[in-house]
């Protein structure tokens, strides 16, 4: 089965409430908008998985273990698990997709 989202249409919610955020969501993988109001951000937290941001609106400052990238619109960061921040200075919406680890038997 297939589903489409309008990725700019699509309300975000606060991060206190990102749960809302989520498109779609299985155990391999779970997909997310992140949308950052000017001046905001998202304090570093560590992350288990990786992860692929892509910028649908605005710019924002992704960074990984210490290295910050740009992400603005029609460009997209890969990163490993690792240590994680984000802010904007003029606001920003992404789409997050956190890719789950496979566990070897």
């Amino acid at each position: 089965m297939a589903e489409i989202f309008d990725l700019i249409k699509r309300k975000a919610y606060p991060y206190q409430q990102r749960e809302r955020n989520v498109l779609y969501k299985r155990p391999e993988f779970k997909a997310r908008i992140i949308e950052l109001a000017s001046g905001g951000g998202i304090a570093e937290c560590r992350m288990a998985d990786h992860v692929i941001f892509i910028g649908l609106e605005g710019q924002a400052t992704v960074t990984i273990d210490g290295q910050a990238e740009e992400v603005s619109q029609g460009k997209c960061l890969v990163g490993g698990p690792g240590l994680f921040s984000m802010e904007t200075e003029s606001g920003a919406r992404l789409l997050g997709i956190q890719i789950k680890t496979v566990k070897k038997d």
